[in-house]
């Protein structure tokens, strides 16, 4: 069914396209951040209703062309899974600690419904944050009660005091039992490193630079901090499971140019200097997998315009992947009067694709696209995304899976399924095994190229796909991805 959609597509899109033509690219990163924190839905649900909201969220995003779901399991050391570190998330139940009841798992259930639908899944966490505001009262026996030295509050917010070994120890405890127990595709941080600066308020860690500064430059000594963490968080990952990947996404400025000249046209607040993240050596010392910076102002944003940015970070994030995070809510509020039309998205995408080291996007939130705000979701579905996408490859590209040795057509009360034989996988995980699998569709004269995008039908962790009984004359295409998103030779089935 979706193939004859993409058919008729290719006959409306080149009627409603602009003079510049856009292609859909057979890999792309199309990714949805699904929030907690702040969101009273969660809490004021059933465990049942709460299922249904996580399937509905999921189920739209798909629909909606995007191949990676990024969820927030940990806002606030707390958790939204079984955990037997930190307490269940009051973002989930109403209050911090309490169970849901009945019980469930709801990264877990994330995790299952996101991979049959053939989607990545990203855990993604705050590594600093215990509170997220004043009012929020933390039980005596909690760490930040019991050893207040390894904390501090800033503007109203309780945070690990990065300095301290042991918080860092921690936080990849928490990770390592995460990447562990689930099978996550990657781990995710946010933006929050340091606390974004408040008028008029320091940081109050004198305390702990004059136990561990050893005479360092006070700003130097605070980025050196969140550098140990972003190391020891990629070792922590990479010693459990050497095919997750680590992804960070910071604000949306390095440095300014007026600062230092290696920086970007801009003159919004920093990384760098701000939150004491020095995201391009993280990139450049191999510690992380993959960048998403969020430019989510429009194209031309004064202080920090996302066209000149998103050239920026192609330009100067190394050989790390990078996925551009999209304000949704702002592109489809802003007209672009250089493309003559009412909201942004057309163009963000084109750049993103246009530029060589980008490789794909991330729409925040997801809310934006599964509410259809003025219409982002059809316009993903029918044009942006309307084509299936692997997720890009990693890790060494030269190697592939095994190819699925058999392929076959078989009937089932009056239904045609398409079906194959998985490859052999590894007695233990292995970064090799299959784990999805790629169904493309030839028409009769069609040529058999599975680099065509057009051409894929499905992908699915299944080894069945029901197919359309009345097709005659087409041949089929099966290939396997690994969890680095590899993909096999394929075999071929033709039906006649």
């Amino acid at each position: 069914m979706r193939r004859l959609f993409n058919i008729i597509l290719a006959f409306i899109i080149p009627l409603l396209a602009l003079a510049e033509n856009i292609e859909n690219p057979k890999r792309e990163f199309r990714g949805a951040w699904l929030h907690v924190i702040g969101q009273s839905q969660w809490q004021n649900k059933t465990t049942e209703q709460q299922k249904a909201y996580m399937i509905e969220q999921i189920e739209k995003l798909h629909d909606a062309g995007c191949n990676a779901l990024i969820f927030q399991v940990r806002p606030t050391a707390d958790a939204l899974y079984k955990s037997d570190l930190e307490p269940w998330s009051s973002w989930l139940t109403g209050k911090r600690g309490k169970a849901p009841n009945p019980m469930w798992d709801p990264m877990e259930f994330a995790i299952e419904e996101a991979h049959k639908r053939g989607m990545e899944f990203h855990a993604w966490l705050n590594p600093y944050r215990v509170t997220s505001n004043a009012k929020e009262v933390l039980p005596s026996n909690h760490m930040s009660r019991m050893e207040p030295q390894r904390f501090f509050t800033y503007n109203g917010q309780v945070l690990f005091d990065p300095a301290y070994q042991e918080n860092r120890d921690f936080i990849c405890k928490v990770i390592d039992d995460i990447t562990e127990r689930y099978d996550v595709d990657a781990i995710h941080i946010d933006d929050y490193f340091y606390p974004y600066p408040a008028q008029g308020k320091a940081i109050p860690d004198n305390a702990s630079y004059l136990k561990f500064g050893l005479g360092r430059n006070l700003t130097d000594w605070r980025r050196h901090n969140v550098d140990l963490l972003i190391e020891q968080i990629n070792k922590t990952i990479k010693d459990r499971k050497p095919w997750v990947r680590f992804g960070v996404s910071p604000f949306g400025i390095w440095r300014n140019k007026r600062t230092d000249p290696r920086g970007s046209e801009s003159t919004g607040l920093q990384n760098y200097d701000d939150l004491y993240a020095d995201v391009l050596l993280w990139a450049k010392n191999g510690w992380i997998d993959y960048l998403a910076p969020q430019l989510y102002w429009s194209l031309d944003t004064k202080a920090a315009p996302s066209r000149k940015l998103v050239k920026w970070w192609n330009d100067n994030a190394g050989d790390v992947d990078i996925y551009v995070g999209q304000d949704v809510k702002r592109t489809m509020d802003s007209a672009d009067p250089e493309n003559n039309d009412k909201n942004e998205l057309d163009t963000k995408v084109k750049l993103s694709r246009k530029l060589p080291n980008i490789g794909g996007n991330i729409w925040w939130c997801g809310y934006w696209v599964t509410g259809n705000y003025k219409g982002v979701a059809d316009s993903l579905a029918m044009k942006y995304q309307s084509t299936i996408a692997l997720p890009p490859a990693y890790g060494d590209k030269s190697v592939k899976p095994q190819t699925v040795p058999e392929i076959k057509i078989v009937k089932e009360d009056d239904k045609e399924f398409l079906m194959w034989e998985a490859p052999k996988a590894s007695h233990k995980p292995h970064a090799t095994d299959p784990v999805r699998y790629a169904v493309y569709q030839f028409f009769a004269g069609e040529k058999q190229d599975i680099t065509d995008p057009q051409t894929i039908i499905a992908l699915t962790p299944f080894t069945k796909l029901e197919i359309d009984a009345k097709e005659k004359g087409v041949t089929y295409a099966v290939t396997a991805l690994d969890r680095m998103n590899r993909e096999s030779d394929p075999i071929f089935l033709y039906n006649p």
